[in-house]
């Protein structure tokens, strides 16, 4: 939100109060609390008929500083609050004082703000470099014209400072002079709005600033003051959180650490997924049809996915499967899982009041209210709905019961569609705010699937396809970019919000190959196929039209076959990099922010990324091949090619539909499987070590691990090259075999 007319004048109506003068400070151990009065004190009266804003500073976790701006403590906080399953349970801060400045330091990262005087903050890293600041109008309250009571903070920008995240936005790519509100919306990917909201934002001078606030926040991102990033929030109360670093990776860490890890997914969700699309006819035979299409194509399927009809038109969601058009579920799904597939089917929260689940529920007051005690419904979406309570237990419990019943007949994943059109005119079962609650509650409704899952298939077992996510989300994979154009605009479109994803702690992220709305042409479904086969996770899906692969041409079938396989290849050192997704919060797909953050170039590229640590890939982005990407530095050897390139550089390259600039960086050892048909295999079975040693005769050591189906370490592998031998020593008797890339005449040694 915006309070000032330029940089003199506030809005007409806005009145704001800074934090000007400090008049006392408090420490203890590991806290300390700021009073500023928001006028120069120079005699006893000036302290009458004036606020003051107390700053309350304290370390949730090590390298983490909160600080909580209040104007008046006596507002009921409802919630609902931010869960936060890394916060320490012990201090994490220490306090002191030097001269007229006072300090709370958690490991590498310190508050300093002065004991007298004009009130500031500064934040500095474990050398004493200024990370950011908050300087004279950094501290306030406003009010609106139309009444309404504001906390205000503002954050200063360095010269060059990038700012990345909050959330999975599809606008451009770097945030500085946009302006952001963290609501949810269901608005596409062509637009402004978001599913996937989060308070967090990573900068390019190593640190990231989370607002603990799960209702709205508006970001001014150097767009009203634009040497600033403003937050704001309508309160009584403003917190945030500054996360140190010092590198993008470890603010990434600490800020995933603190709001909740990422679950690892099981290795088969990272196969291809194909759907039924979306308003689409089907029935058995359809489905089988495309099952077998695929397998007669030699395109290897892992889950089969069954979107919104495959329940009865109207009655969503009652969980029934539409006896007219499924007439035996239970027989359907075993014989698709004999043929080896997986299966998903589509939910949303909502209850049709069509639907027999929705008188049940009334009866027992398991949807939201009104303030009147009325269901709360709609018609939009379907006809006369109501939304289950999550903040009530047993409707919780219920709804989680009507799932169980699905797992039984042997579904295996749920797409959790929509959570983002929640009302603020409700009451909740647990009274929660309603304004903080419509963020939230796609979390409360995506952790009820999620831990179902878990209770039923076991840990590891779990996945989910969510559309919509805030803060801590990222506990429930997968997540997918929502409702985009069948366009290779809307392709970038994705990538951009998945990169902002990406650098908001989320590990795991896919989209519809092909695009969702309209039908592609054969040029952009193949471009996406190589895409969407080289993220996370891959899925065809489609709104009125299928994806099946030979909608679109012999050549499309060939495109899906080649990159599927290369895909299944590529397992040992992807569900690598989704184990360290899973313990450190860096995710799978990773902006070139994060492996080059002293390079400036890497900080704005947003039409590539890299898989894991050291394969880059650069989506092709046009019908006739042409593609310009950025290499960072280093040699590079194309994947597909063999041909190298050196970085740092811009590229310009032209691309058949069977290939895309695919580079793997000097220096790594690329463990691949040998099984091409599925992506859970034996991955240890003849697993092929390919190793892209740096140029030269300079010794050379890597250690690379690969991990079995649990997410543990099934095999080590050293690779050591001194001269002219490289060695490999296995802590597996397994098979393996050596490729060393553009080095000729080593000899390879094996043990």
């Amino acid at each position: 939100m915006k309070f000032t007319d330029g940089f003199w004048q506030l809005r007409n109506g806005v009145h704001a109060s800074y934090a000007t003068e400090v008049r006392d400070v408090r420490l203890e151990d590991d806290r300390l609390a700021a009073y500023a009065a928001v006028k120069r004190v120079e005699r006893r009266g000036d302290t009458l008929n004036a606020p003051l804003i107390t700053v309350d500073a304290h370390a949730p976790a090590e390298g983490v500083i909160a600080v909580r701006l209040t104007h008046h403590a006596g507002r009921r906080r409802k919630g609902p609050d931010f869960e936060l399953p890394g916060a320490a349970t012990r201090p994490a801060a220490t306090t002191r004082t030097e001269g007229a400045t006072a300090e709370l330091t958690s490991g590498p990262l310190t508050l300093r703000l002065p004991t007298e005087g004009a009130f500031g903050l500064e934040f500095l890293d474990g050398d004493g470099r200024l990370l950011t600041s908050a300087g004279r109008k950094g501290t306030a309250f406003a009010t609106a014209p139309d009444g309404s009571h504001h906390m205000v903070a503002q954050l200063g920008l360095g010269v060059g400072e990038t700012v990345h995240g909050l959330g999975e936005r599809f606008t451009p790519y770097v945030k500085n002079g946009q302006v952001v509100d963290i609501w949810q919306a269901d608005g596409g990917t062509s637009s402004e709005q978001a599913y996937k909201n989060i308070p967090f934002y990573l900068s390019s001078r190593g640190y990231g600033v989370f607002v603990n606030h799960p209702g709205k926040v508006s970001f001014e991102v150097g767009s009203e003051a634009v040497g600033q990033v403003q937050f704001s929030v309508e309160d009584q109360t403003l917190e945030y959180f500054v996360v140190a670093g010092p590198t993008p990776k470890e603010v990434l860490s600490r800020y995933a650490a603190l709001t909740g890890l990422p679950a690892l997914p099981p290795a088969w969700s990272f196969g291809l997924w194909l759907t039924t699309s979306f308003t689409t006819a089907y029935d058995e035979a359809t489905v089988t049809s495309f099952v077998d299409g695929m397998a007669e194509r030699g395109i290897p399927l892992s889950v089969f996915h069954f979107d919104c009809f495959w329940m009865r038109e109207y009655q969503w969601c009652d969980f029934e499967w539409d006896p007219a058009v499924f007439p035996d579920p239970e027989g359907m799904i075993t014989r698709l899982k004999d043929k080896g597939l997986r299966i998903c089917v589509w939910i949303n929260p909502y209850i049709g009041q069509k639907s027999s689940l929705y008188e049940e529920g009334a009866e027992k007051g398991y949807f939201v209210e009104t303030p009147d005690g009325d269901v709360w419904q709609w018609d939009k979406w379907q006809a006369g709905m109501a939304l289950v309570d999550f903040t009530n237990p047993e409707a919780t419990a219920w709804f989680q019961a009507k799932l169980k019943v699905l797992l039984d007949q042997g579904v295996d994943g749920f797409k959790t569609d929509f959570g983002e059109r929640i009302p603020t005119d409700v009451v909740w079962h647990d009274g929660s705010d309603p304004e903080r609650m419509h963020n939230y509650y796609t979390h409360l409704y995506n952790k009820a699937v999620f831990e179902l899952l878990e209770q039923e298939r076991g840990q590891g077992e779990a996945v989910l396809f969510a559309r919509s996510a805030t803060a801590g989300g990222q506990q429930y994979p997968v997540h997918w970019g929502g409702d985009c154009w069948s366009s290779f605009e809307a392709m970038a479109e994705s990538l951009r919000g998945g990169l902002s994803l990406s650098l908001s702690g989320f590990g795991f992220w896919s989209h519809d190959i092909g695009g969702f709305e309209g039908t592609p042409d054969p040029a952009v479904f193949k471009r996406w196929l190589a895409f969407g086969l080289l993220s996370s996770h891959s899925r065809l899906h489609g709104s009125s039209s299928y994806r099946v692969p030979w909608e679109f041409g012999d050549e499309a079938v060939d495109v899906a076959r080649q990159f599927t396989r290369l895909k299944h290849r590529l397992m040992p050192y992807l569900y690598g990099a989704a184990v360290e997704a899973h313990r450190t919060g860096v995710p799978t797909m990773r902006p070139l922010l994060l492996e080059f953050p002293q390079d400036p170039t890497a900080r704005t590229a947003d039409r590539e990324y890299l898989l894991g640590p050291d394969v880059l890939v650069a989506p092709v982005f046009t019908g006739d091949g042409q593609v310009e990407y950025y290499v960072p530095e280093g040699t590079w050897t194309h994947l597909l090619t063999g041909d190298t390139v050196t970085g740092p550089a811009w590229r310009r390259e032209t691309h058949g539909f069977d290939s895309l600039p695919l580079l793997v960086r000097q220096g790594a050892v690329l463990p691949l499987g040998a099984d091409e048909s599925r992506p859970d295999g034996a991955w240890l079975d003849d697993l092929e070590l390919r190793v892209f040693a740096p140029a030269g005769t300079g010794d050379f050591t890597r250690t690379v691990t690969v991990p079995d189906r649990t997410g543990a370490v099934a095999a080590t592998y050293e690779v050591v090259r001194e001269g002219g031998e490289v060695r490999v020593t296995a802590d597996t008797d397994r098979p393996y075999t050596v490729t060393v890339v553009g080095e000729e005449g080593l000899t390879v040694v094996s043990r």
